[in-house]
């Protein structure tokens, strides 16, 4: 959505809703991230220079506006969304990002074919999102995308922290990044939410104890 516009925010609301009920393994959420949450989920992003910045499941783009707004037209936006549908509404609703509709799994070959790497990844995605899928993990792709001093941050609801999924996800964010920091809550989000920040992504074969 566009957090700074009610009317914006109404749509947002309503495609969001239609799009779980339509895909509810492509849309983890009936409601977008309050901008409170958003702007959490942006504070890496420098302030100076050309920063590139990849959005995975941006949805109505919450996220989105904030990262935008952060940019101030400096750097290099890409939005990789898997729903075909809210793709196409970013795509009009923000034309100075680049819109991908495409799996967060093809991240490494859409950067090499910009020859780029991340300075910041901003995830929406669910923890399902990051689960083994043939074998293949999702975080070491992700993390393999970032320069050497970038930085991952996702979100998660509260009341799920210490749900199995929660816990596994953080023990794999402490193998794949070198320093792991979980923000205070922002009760100002429905549900109330808090930040994983990940920095420096670690050398492949390089592990880390573990710790939770």
């Amino acid at each position: 959505m566009t957090p700074t516009s009610p009317a914006a925010g109404v749509s947002g609301d309503t495609s969001l809703l239609r799009e779980f009920l339509r895909s509810p393994l492509l849309t983890a959420t009936v409601a977008p991230s309050s901008r409170r949450l958003a702007e959490r989920m942006v504070v890496p992003i420098p302030e100076r220079g050309e920063p590139t910045v990849v959005e995975l499941g941006p949805g109505t783009g919450a996220f989105t506006r904030v990262i935008q707004d952060r940019l101030g037209g400096r750097g290099h936006h890409l939005a990789v969304e898997l729903n075909p549908r809210l793709a196409g509404l970013l795509d009009r609703r923000f034309p100075g990002v680049e819109v991908v509709h495409a799996h967060a799994a093809e991240l490494p070959g859409l950067m090499a074919e910009r020859g780029l790497s991340a300075d910041v990844v901003v995830s929406g995605l669910p923890w399902v999102a990051f689960r083994p899928v043939a074998g293949a993990r999702l975080l070491p792709l992700v993390a393999g995308s970032l320069a050497r001093d970038g930085v991952f941050t996702q979100f998660a609801y509260r009341w799920t922290r210490w749900a199995p999924p929660a816990r596994e996800h953080l023990r794999d964010l402490r193998t794949t990044f070198e320093e792991v920091v979980l923000s205070r809550t922002v009760w100002r989000n429905l549900p109330p939410a808090l930040v994983y920040l990940a920095r420096r992504p670690r050398q492949a074969g390089q592990g880390a104890a573990s710790r939770v």
